[in-house]
């Protein structure tokens, strides 16, 4: 493996519910033809925006919707995870209705199930037969359902031992169709069978290399590079195929093309910006934490909340806090 390095930054914050910019943004997928997904999910404090957005890499925007909130077919509330199907379906969990929704490429409904048997539905991915891989996280399994939402298989129970887990959140599946979960309470990733046979575990509490606080999301590579938002600290590790740490990102996102097209028009908060430190490197001994460093240096990490890899093997780093992408080669 070599090693990573950052490419690019996409989008900017809105505070507008609707149109271009971002609002919490908290999971991304790609379609057969390169465009990105991204779930608007908002904040605790006020909902408004949630929406699911569209656009290029090259920052093209192209629409949105399931605007919301809302409980409506086309709405969510709650939106956690997204996953798209090999023929162009976009699954997305909802953690507040206990729900998966399915809309077709272009945004339309399709179809929704669960409220009455899922368990704040979190991570999901499509499996190579056509199924469905779903975390539930407030259950503490991981259960394989038909795109219908039949159940066909589960694992998993409360607990911190192989196999076990402790509100679960996002997971993935390699190519060689082995399942790895973020195991979010637990502080560590665990790797399965797609039949939920127990192969690996990564990772301890702390804040060290290959130790996690909180890890949300996992990603890997075509060559079994192993990617892991770790959301508590504020980083994203990358890991060798067997789990052994390789390298600690930290984040340098540079001004997205939406953000550098807001500020020509907007030159009094340019100036600010420049007369602006935005990268603190001397904090008070009570910010001396990687949440309180995040907040006060825009560059790195604040809130890796996703990660994910296109066809390229681009990793795509998506951060709520920030309401960005930072891309990596």
């Amino acid at each position: 493996m070599g090693k990573v390095e950052y490419l690019k930054t996409i989008g900017f914050n809105s505070n507008q519910p609707i149109g271009r910019g971002f609002n919490y943004p908290y999971d991304i997928d790609f379609s057969e033809d390169g465009r990105i997904f991204m779930i608007n999910r908002t904040s605790g404090l006020s909902t408004r925006g949630v929406r699911i957005q569209i656009f290029t890499f090259n920052e093209e925007w192209l629409g949105e919707f399931a605007t919301g909130p809302g409980k409506e077919d086309d709405q969510f509330t709650v939106p956690v995870c997204l996953a798209i199907s090999e023929d162009d379906q976009v699954f997305i969990t909802d953690e507040y209705l206990n729900e998966v929704k399915i809309f077709d490429n272009q945004g339309g409904f399709v179809k929704r199930w669960g409220s009455d048997y899922l368990k704040g539905p979190a991570g999901i991915a499509h499996t190579e037969d056509g199924n469905l891989l779903v975390v539930e996280q407030y259950a503490n399994r991981i259960s394989k359902y038909s795109r219908d939402g039949d159940l066909l298989h589960s694992w998993g129970e409360e607990g911190d031992k192989q196999g076990q887990f402790n509100l679960p959140w996002g997971l993935t599946i390699d190519s060689d169709n082995n399942v790895y979960v973020a195991d979010w309470r637990n502080d560590r990733v665990q790797k399965f069978t797609e039949e939920g046979d127990f192969i690996s575990s990564y990772g301890e509490s702390g804040e060290g290399p290959g130790q996690f606080h909180r890890p949300s999301s996992v990603a890997v590579g075509s060559d079994g590079t192993i990617f892991v938002a770790d959301w508590g600290n504020e980083r994203v590790q990358v890991l060798s195929p067997d789990g052994e740490f390789q390298q600690n990102l930290a984040g340098e996102a540079t001004l997205s093309k939406w953000a550098e097209e807001w500020l020509e028009v907007n030159l009094d908060e340019y100036d600010l910006r420049k007369e602006s430190d935005l990268d603190v490197k001397d904090l008070p001994d009570h910010l001396q934490n990687p949440y309180h460093t995040a907040s006060q240096t825009e560059p790195i990490f604040w809130g890796p909340v996703s990660v994910k890899i296109d066809d390229e093997d681009q990793l795509f780093v998506t951060e709520h806090s920030r309401h960005r992408i930072q891309v990596y080669k």
